[in-house]
């Protein structure tokens, strides 16, 4: 598959191995990882920390396969889950740490089409979100938006 923003083609990625149920040596309970969820997204931990907290400490290897639920599911029925998508609010916090570098070093000319580069997958994510109803109605991105949000 080619690259998003370059000519070149990139390598793919791993894949999970392929399994519908539980392994046998997961003996954590399903009751015992909602709660864990719960205690660590109370802590201020996102889930891709949780998920991976999850993996390394209570040999989770799949919240889905031990749950039936996804951690996002999870989180939203305990009314946790963030406002907006963890993978659109990382995007954010680039753009502004990057707008900031722009304004101070406003030559650089390579970290302003990275900026742009960075807005257009913002843009693109917001439009997936919007049609999949995960974004608050008539939420449009800005830089001024971001800073409030990601603040």
């Amino acid at each position: 598959m080619a690259r998003m923003h370059a000519r070149r083609r990139g390598s793919s990625g791993s894949k999970k191995p392929y399994a519908k149920e539980k392994p046998s040596w997961a003996s954590t309970d399903a009751k015992d990882i909602e709660e864990i969820i719960t205690r660590l997204s109370n802590e201020g931990k996102t889930p891709a920390m949780i998920g991976i907290i999850l993996r390394d400490n209570y040999s989770v290897p799949s919240v889905r396969l031990c749950t039936g639920k996804s951690l996002s599911q999870i989180l939203s029925e305990k009314n946790l889950a963030s406002r907006l998508p963890d993978d659109l609010q990382n995007l954010m916090k680039r753009a502004v740490s990057l707008n900031e570098h722009v304004k101070r070093n406003p030559k650089d000319n390579h970290n302003k089409r990275g900026l742009l580069l960075i807005e257009s997958k913002i843009r693109r994510l917001v439009k997936y979100y919007g049609r999949e109803g995960r974004l608050p109605e008539g939420w449009k991105y800005s830089l001024d938006t971001a800073k409030l949000e990601i603040e």
